[in-house]
C-alpha cells in the first residue's frame, strides 16, 4: 500500500508594521505545523522593531534584548521583510489584498491624546512621543528643535512614558553618554538647562499607571533629586479602601509604598529635581509666543456608584512657571485607506481581530488587526505576544473554515510592483547591514550602537549586501 502525503494548505500574509506585535503575529504564523506559511511584513521605516527602537528609553538596554526574539522569527523560512516601503503611499492595502490571503494591521498607535486646553499649541508645548522619538533617533525627528534651556519642565501623565521622559532628561552626560541614544540627543540634553521636572496626573498615587521599576529608577537617578509633598501621598478614603482590598494590584501598592518612601527623604543637594505630582490637572499653558508658565488645577478622588475612583474638580488654582510642557496622555491609532477606523476610540473596529464593518458589525473577510491599532495603547511588550497569538487562532480558524477569499492569481509579486514604481525597498539582510554599521560605529565609544537617524544614511548602509 502506497503512502499518500496530504500537502499541507499554503497560507500567505501580508503585516503592516513591524514592532512587538507584527514580530509576534510573524512567529505564531511561521512556527504552525498544519500551514505553511509565507509572511512579508512591511514598514516605513528601514529598520524594523517598531517603537523597540524608536520607543524604549536608551538607557533601558535590557528591554530591548526582545529583539534577539524577532532576529530567529526573521531567520525561519517563509519571512520577509520589505522596510522602506509605506502602505498607503508605495503601495496600497487593495493592491496587497490581491497577493495575500489575508493582510495584518500591526502599525500601532501613532499620535497622542490632546490636552484640549487653551495654550497647547504654544512653542515649547510638545508631545511626549515627539522627545522619545527625538532622543531614540527616529528619522521624523532627527532636525526636530527641541528648545531645553528653561529651568522647569512639566510632564503631563502618570505612566511610564512620562517616567522615561523625566528621567532622560535628569540623566547625567556620563549616564547618556553610555546609551543608544542619538547623538544629537546626547549633545543637547547633556547641555540643558532644565533644572527642575514636574510629572503631574489628575488622580492619586495609587492610580498612577508607572510600573514598579520606573518609580524605583526615579529615585536612583545620579543628578537628580526625587521629590514628593508628603500631602501628596496622603490617600483619600476610596484609594485606602482599594489598596486594602484583595482587588489591589500588588504593582499600584508597592508603587504607593515608594512614593511615600520619597516623600520621606531629605534632598541630597543633587544639582536636579525631579517633583512627582498627584491630584493634579493642566487648565491653561499661558506665554507669549512660547511657554512660559501653566495653570494647574487641583482634584479630589471620590469614588462612583461603582466603586472607581473619579477624579472631580476642586476649583483650586495655581500658576507654575516653566519652559517646556509635554503631554503624555495616552496615544490614538491614525486610519489607513483600506481599513475601517474608528476616529473617536483611535483604533481599527475590529472582534477578536477580524476586522469589521462598523455600520453593520459585519466582517471584512481577510482583514485582520492586532496590537494597539487592534485594542488600543495599552499593556507592555510582552502583553502583545498573546494578543498576536489570539489574532491568528481567529485568522487560521477563518482559513480553515473557507472565510478567507483566495487572492488574485495574476497579480504580478509584491517585489516586481515595488521595482516598477522605483521603491528601493529593504529586505532583512539589508536591515543587517544597517545593525553591522551601527554596532561599529558604537563599539570604539563603549556604546551599544551609534544610530544612523536619516533614511538615506540606512538605505546607503543596507546597500552594502548588494
Amino acid at each position: 500500500m502506497t503512502d499518500v502525503t496530504v500537502p499541507k494548505a499554503r497560507l500567505r500574509i501580508a503585516i503592516i508594521g513591524s514592532g512587538p506585535s507584527g514580530f509576534y503575529t510573524a512567529d505564531f504564523l511561521l512556527r504552525r505545523s498544519d500551514v505553511v506559511a509565507e509572511v512579508d511584513v512591511f514598514d516605513r521605516l528601514p529598520t524594523p522593531y517598531g517603537l523597540v527602537r524608536a520607543g524604549v528609553a536608551p538607557d533601558h538596554p535590557n528591554i530591548k534584548s526582545v529583539t534577539k526574539v524577532f532576529e530567529k522569527v526573521a531567520a525561519r523560512e517563509g519571512f520577509r521583510f520589505f522596510g522602506n516601503v509605506e502602505v498607503g503611499r508605495d503601495v496600497s492595502v487593495a493592491e496587497l489584498r490581491e497577493r495575500y490571503d489575508a493582510v495584518v494591521a500591526a502599525y500601532g498607535t501613532a499620535t497622542e491624546r490632546r490636552l484640549g486646553v487653551p495654550g497647547e499649541d504654544l512653542s515649547g508645548s510638545h508631545a511626549a512621543s515627539e522627545l522619545v522619538a527625538w532622543y531614540n533617533g527616529h528619522p521624523d525627528f532627527a532636525d526636530h528643535a527641541f528648545d531645553l534651556s528653561a529651568k522647569r519642565a512639566v510632564v503631563i501623565g502618570n505612566g511610564n512614558v512620562a517616567a522615561d521622559v523625566a528621567r532622560m532628561l535628569a540623566l547625567s552626560p556620563a549616564e547618556l553618554s553610555a546609551t543608544d541614544a542619538a547623538d544629537h540627543a546626547i549633545a543637547r540634553l547633556a547641555d540643558s538647562g532644565i533644572e527642575e521636572i514636574v510629572v503631574m496626573g489628575r488622580r492619586g498615587p495609587a492610580q498612577a499607571a508607572f510600573t514598579n521599576p520606573e518609580v524605583r529608577e526615579l529615585g536612583e537617578l545620579a543628578q537628580a533629586d526625587v521629590v514628593v509633598d508628603p500631602a501628596d501621598v496622603r490617600l483619600d478614603a476610596a484609594s485606602a479602601a482599594y489598596l486594602a482590598s484583595t482587588d489591589c494590584d500588588p504593582a499600584h501598592r508597592r508603587n504607593v509604598e515608594m512614593f511615600t518612601e520619597f516623600s520621606e527623604r531629605a534632598p541630597g543637594g543633587k544639582p536636579k529635581r525631579v517633583r512627582l505630582r498627584f491630584a493634579s490637572f493642566p487648565v491653561e499653558i499661558r506665554g507669549d509666543g512660547h511657554v512660559e508658565s501653566i495653570v494647574i488645577g487641583r482634584s479630589e478622588l471620590r469614588a462612583d456608584l461603582s466603586g472607581r475612583v473619579q477624579a472631580h474638580d476642586t476649583g483650586e488654582r495655581e500658576e507654575l512657571a516653566c519652559g517646556l510642557v509635554f503631554r503624555s496622555i495616552g496615544y490614538l491609532g491614525v486610519g489607513l485607506e483600506g481599513f475601517p477606523f474608528d476616529g473617536s476610540l483611535g483604533r481599527i473596529p475590529n472582534q477578536d481581530g477580524r476586522v469589521i464593518e462598523p455600520a453593520t458589525g459585519d466582517q471584512i473577510p481577510g482583514l485582520y488587526a492586532v496590537g494597539w491599532i487592534k485594542r488600543g495603547p495599552s499593556g507592555v511588550i510582552g502583553t502583545n505576544r498573546k494578543d498576536a497569538a489570539d489574532t491568528v487562532e481567529t485568522l487560521l480558524r477563518d482559513w480553515d473554515a473557507g472565510r478567507i477569499p483566495a487572492p488574485a492569481i495574476d497579480a504580478p509579486p509584491i517585489e516586481k510592483l515595488l521595482i516598477e514604481r522605483g521603491i528601493e525597498y529593504v529586505t532583512y539582510a539589508g536591515w543587517q547591514a544597517i545593525d553591522a554599521a551601527e554596532q561599529a560605529a558604537g563599539a570604539p565609544q563603549g556604546r551599544p550602537r551609534v544610530k544612523l537617524c536619516r533614511v538615506d544614511e540606512m538605505l546607503c548602509a543596507a546597500r552594502t549586501v548588494g
